[in-house]
């Protein structure tokens, strides 16, 4: 495994020694601090892009966490919570399998993708795209952020092939297959009913083309058929971006000990997701489930609204909603029992971080990016080495991303 050598941050230090003295953080130990410093650390999941598309947040400032209009992460709070790379998800919202829909959902996409280049060229001192792993780590000693893209829900490839490649030339560099409902490549865990049975017979191409360009290929959100379709055809290690353990917390979402065992087989990894429900059950809460139908009956299917602004109105309800019966936190222990229990079943090298941050991500000790030496801190408490922190921080995700691209470079995907 290559080492990654200590690049000392006068901002990330200061940030650490801020978050050190937080009352809303336990303190990381020494030992935690250095290491966290020290690795290269990746989070494979965030949806903060959809807030530059709607317009008013600003990636280069900082906002204070815990507020409603701050989100999850922003440039000088990853560098406050040592954070060297993300992927910024650009993510799409299922519609109708119609060319309208397609149309529409290709158009949101190069949107929101002009809107991360547009932050990070306002910004270069503390950003930059990155399309490579070695981008990372050349970043990394620079002191700025590798900002890497993917796709959540290849939705707007429509059924073009083509259009893979088109989204690859613009910086994507995996593709969730798709989201909360079936589409055109594949079914969803979440969808009531099987439309494919498994990928469809796009989805198929959509993979094989994906293995030949050096895409990633991302099985959250899948469901269980898919997903071992993927397995028998991806030629190259594929990635669960933003999922957790279905032994632990018994979601749709999760990956089973079967598909943790196949995902092994495959070379690749699964990037523990740090989410409430994913992670521990959330306790129904009868005022907060009839409040959440109210809301749905008021505002109806939040996919189907077209004015932005009735959108907004719901999304505020919501979150309003959500912070008074906020139910059931997770904990940074939680979290990192999802990670001993891969550990335990397929080893170090298959097993990472993906928040899913600004897309619902978000648990006690861990609510915002200046808080993940927490996670260092609960590593290092639990025996974890520098060498194993350093796999799952990043190591092992970037592992799987240079196979992927070397198998395209060789020809052999």
């Amino acid at each position: 495994m290559q080492s990654v050598p200590p690049t000392p941050s006068t901002l990330l230090i200061t940030g650490l020694m801020l978050l050190m003295g937080s009352g809303c953080a336990q303190q990381p130990d020494k030992k935690a601090l250095r290491i966290h410093k020290k690795v290269l650390t990746v989070d494979t999941h965030c949806d903060t892009p959809m807030r530059l598309t709607r317009g008013g947040f600003d990636l280069g400032q900082r906002h204070e966490p815990g507020q409603r209009s701050s989100g999850k992460m922003d440039f000088p709070r990853m560098k406050e919570g040592g954070l060297d790379a993300e992927f910024f998800a650009i993510f799409l919202g299922q519609g109708p399998l119609s060319q309208d829909g397609f149309t529409k959902a290709y158009d949101l996409a190069e949107r929101t993708i002009d809107s991360m280049y547009a932050a990070c060229e306002r910004y270069p001192k503390l950003a930059e795209i990155a399309t490579a792993p070695a981008d990372a780590y050349r970043l990394e000693k620079k002191g700025k952020i590798a900002a890497f893209l993917g796709m959540e829900n290849g939705y707007p490839l429509s059924n073009n092939l083509s259009l893979v490649k088109h989204f690859y030339d613009r910086g994507i560099r995996y593709i969730t297959l798709c989201h909360t409902s079936n589409n055109q490549i594949c079914d969803s865990s979440t969808d009531e009913k099987e439309l494919w049975h498994g990928l469809s017979p796009f989805g198929e191409k959509v993979v094989k083309e994906m293995n030949r360009l050096g895409i990633m290929v991302d099985v959250s959100h899948i469901s269980d058929k898919s997903f071992f379709d993927v397995i028998k055809l991806s030629n190259a290690p594929i990635i669960a971006s933003h999922s957790s353990v279905r032994a632990l917390r018994d979601s749709p979402r999760n990956l089973s000990d079967e598909m943790l065992m196949a995902l092994k087989k495959n070379g690749g990894v699964i990037q523990i997701c740090v989410f409430n429900n994913y992670l521990v059950e959330v306790k129904q809460d009868p005022r907060r489930n009839a409040a959440l139908d109210s809301l749905r009956q008021h505002y109806g299917d939040y996919n189907a609204i077209k004015d932005e602004k009735v959108k907004e109105e719901m999304r505020n309800a919501y979150m309003a909603l959500m912070e008074k019966y906020p139910g059931t936190r997770a904990t940074v222990s939680d979290l990192v029992d999802h990670i001993d229990h891969v550990v335990n079943l397929i080893g170090i090298d298959h097993v990472g971080i993906g928040t899913d941050f600004d897309g619902g991500g978000g648990i006690d000790g861990c609510n915002d990016v200046t808080e993940f030496p927490n996670i260092t801190r609960e590593l290092v408490k639990r025996g974890y080495s520098e060498e194993d922190i350093s796999k799952i921080w990043g190591g092992n995700f970037m592992r799987v991303f240079r196979k992927v691209q070397e198998l395209a470079e060789q020809g052999n995907a």
